[in-house]
């Protein structure tokens, strides 16, 4: 898959580096997928959650990680038919718990 992008990914990394290991084990395993379904993400991330986001209206699907043991959530929208993976956020568990971030997507 393509990810867009990984840089997202370093930052949250480099100012929360409990997560950084997991960021990184994270991206090689997206970065070598070929998924095709949410079916297909859960096959290497179990705990994966597919939601829809707040604007219900516009459709958008999100996909939604545990990181660092369950301590961090990566928030993205996968385009299937493109390969592509869209880095949305990056979040604290307790930043996840409130709902406030959901109306930024």
């Amino acid at each position: 898959m393509h990810i867009i992008t990984r840089r997202r990914l370093k930052e949250y990394g480099n100012k929360h580096p409990n997560a950084a290991a997991s960021l990184t084990a994270w991206y090689a395993v997206a970065r070598a997928a070929r998924w095709q379904s949410i079916t297909e993400v859960r096959k290497a991330f179990p705990h994966a959650d597919a939601a829809q986001a707040a604007q219900a209206a516009s459709g958008k699907t999100i996909t939604i990680f545990n990181i660092a043991g369950n301590n961090h959530r990566l928030i993205t929208a996968i385009h299937y038919n493109t390969g592509k993976i869209f880095i949305l956020k990056i979040l604290t568990h307790s930043q996840y718990d409130k709902p406030n971030w959901k109306k930024e997507l």
